[in-house]
């Protein structure tokens, strides 16, 4: 289908659907409306399933969790207004609000959303663990919830959990999007349909989703936050999201104010907006805001490194001496500069990003450009000047596509043969998550502030995702175990430092940069802020 029959379909949906839920008075206008575009998709509206970033925006408006992480990193109350740990940091006791309702829906009697309880907790959170739902998010409590009684519901505004041994990451895995709580009808009585026929506590309701179309959301008139000086939240009325899979035609829209922002640029437009310095260009000031952010998100290369899979068997990348070559092999700072216009810092520490307080390059040694390190390595991995090393296939999705470009330049200057081989998301997820990709482009976002959340990547019992390398070193696994169950901040820090070093010197990963949120903004939306997760937060924006 060409964009301007997607533009003009597009276009005649969504004034029916606004129709549904106008607000009288100049709000029909539709100014009050949040826009904007997912160009990768949005493939559920499960909470269950929000593996990725296009599902937790969307899942994020739509539903609640017991507690959140607020714009300074800081664990703070949602659907449970306070909770107690027990000395033993085995056990916690969450009481929740008891004026948070489920949105109206048919599911319900009369149609009206009942009361929330912590039956709905307990149901949400075994529902995740579950193996015949098949979350993605299964593996976020392996090992660490009490298999008996984990989960309870001790009264209708109680719920307690219960851990195997302390795990101190527990408030920052429960904030996940994963542990949204849905209702126990609607999910029943949908089933499938349940991930296009949303029910949550959240400040947006389900009203339409054409897929690959639009999907709109509604005001709650029913949500249970206010602002600072009693207001309701939300402020908006609506939510508007179109799938354009065009990067060009989504920074078409937003030059038409048809879009109200956009995260992140495509290459091809960072030199029209942005200098070389990350500053907005003379020509768009007073036109368009640019917000940046520093984020919490690396993106790497992956290598495979389970000896027992025949790709690694059969390639160079199985010796050490090869990948720590790679890493060495190319400039991440000129790369940065002329790629990505100064946005992130090049990746020449660990693993976990700069944002987390545990985070000190002086502790955790990365690598840097140095072509003469790159060739002792080849030579002593018994390539010399990369002789007799066959080509090297690095699968990317087309976004990074130059960026690949770039690096595969770089390295076979180095002596290292690389091929770029561009494929679909969805194949390199599928690819990945099935050990099938040898090499291949990554990124890893913080789902809470912990270095827990990036280290456990390569823990060596957890599944792909999160462990797409199949990294496995029982001195890395001793480390991160121990660290889990330390109490003290400065000490659980140190054995972070550690894990991340001995990761980064085996090299299943290339770090390339720790990101920052960039984002266009159109002048007229007031109360829209950047926070280091990326999580798309409306609750608080206005535009009338």
């Amino acid at each position: 289908m060409s964009h301007l029959t997607k533009i003009s379909r597009f276009l005649c949906l969504v004034p029916c659907a606004l129709y549904l839920f106008a607000c009288t008075g100049k709000h029909q206008s539709n100014k009050n409306i949040f826009h904007y575009n997912e160009q990768t998709g949005i493939g559920s509206l499960d909470p269950a399933f929000a593996k990725n970033q296009s599902i937790m925006w969307a899942v994020h408006q739509l539903y609640n969790t017991l507690v959140e992480i607020d714009n300074n990193l800081h664990i703070v109350p949602s659907l449970a207004k306070s909770w107690e740990i027990s000395v033993d940091r085995l056990t916690y006791t969450f009481h929740l609000r008891n004026d948070v309702f489920f949105h109206d829906d048919e599911v319900f009697a009369s149609g009206k959303g009942r009361r929330l309880t912590a039956g709905d907790v307990v149901y949400s959170l075994d529902r995740i663990v579950d193996k015949g739902t098949a979350s993605p998010g299964g593996w976020i409590f392996n090992g660490k919830i009490d298999s008996a009684n984990g989960f309870t519901a001790l009264d209708d505004t109680t719920f307690q959990l219960k851990l195997i041994r302390p795990y101190i990451p527990i408030l920052g895995i429960l904030s996940m999007q994963y542990c949204s709580i849905v209702p126990k009808e609607a999910v029943e009585k949908y089933r499938t349909e349940f991930r296009q026929h949303p029910v949550g506590t959240g400040p947006f309701a389900f009203v339409a989703w054409e897929e690959g179309q639009a999907l709109i959301l509604k005001k709650n008139k029913h949500y249970f936050e206010k602002d600072n000086v009693g207001n309701r939240l939300p402020y908006l009325d609506g939510v508007k999201i179109s799938f354009y899979d065009s990067k060009a035609t989504e920074f078409l829209l937003f030059r038409q104010k048809q879009l109200d922002f956009i995260n992140d640029i495509e290459s091809s437009f960072k030199d029209e907006v942005l200098t070389k310095k990350a500053e907005l260009r003379k020509n768009w000031n007073g036109k368009i805001v640019l917000q940046t952010h520093p984020y919490l998100n690396i993106e790497y290369l992956g290598i495979l490194v389970d000896s027992s899979n025949d790709l690694v068997r059969n390639s160079p990348m199985r010796l050490k001496k090869i990948r720590q070559a790679i890493n060495y092999g190319f400039d991440r700072r000129k790369m940065i500069l002329y790629l990505r216009n100064s946005l992130g810092i090049p990746g020449e520490s660990g693993f976990v990003p700069p944002g987390l307080p545990s985070f000190d390059s002086s502790k955790v040694k990365g690598y840097h450009f140095d072509p003469a390190k790159c060739k002792q390595l080849l030579s002593e991995a018994g390539f010399p000047d990369g002789k007799g090393l066959p080509v090297i296939k690095l699968l990317t999705i087309p976004i990074y596509s130059d960026l690949a470009e770039f690096i595969a330049k770089q390295l076979e200057e180095a002596g290292i043969p690389v091929q770029v081989d561009v494929v679909q998301k969805s194949l390199l997820l599928e690819l990945t998550s099935s050990s099938r990709a040898l090499f291949f482009r990554g990124s890893w976002i913080a789902d809470y502030p912990d270095a827990e959340n990036y280290l456990s990547v390569f823990y060596s019992k957890n599944p792909a995702p999160p462990n797409y390398t199949r990294y496995k070193n029982p001195v890395f696994d001793a480390l991160f175990e121990k660290a889990l169950a330390e109490t003290n901040d400065t000490l659980r820090y140190g054995l972070y430092q550690q894990a991340d070093q001995v990761v980064i010197n085996d090299a299943p990963v290339v770090p390339l940069w720790y990101d920052e949120v960039i984002h266009l903004v159109q002048p007229n939306v007031k109360g829209f802020e950047p926070n280091s997760l990326n999580l798309l937060e409306l609750r608080r924006v206005d535009m009338r």
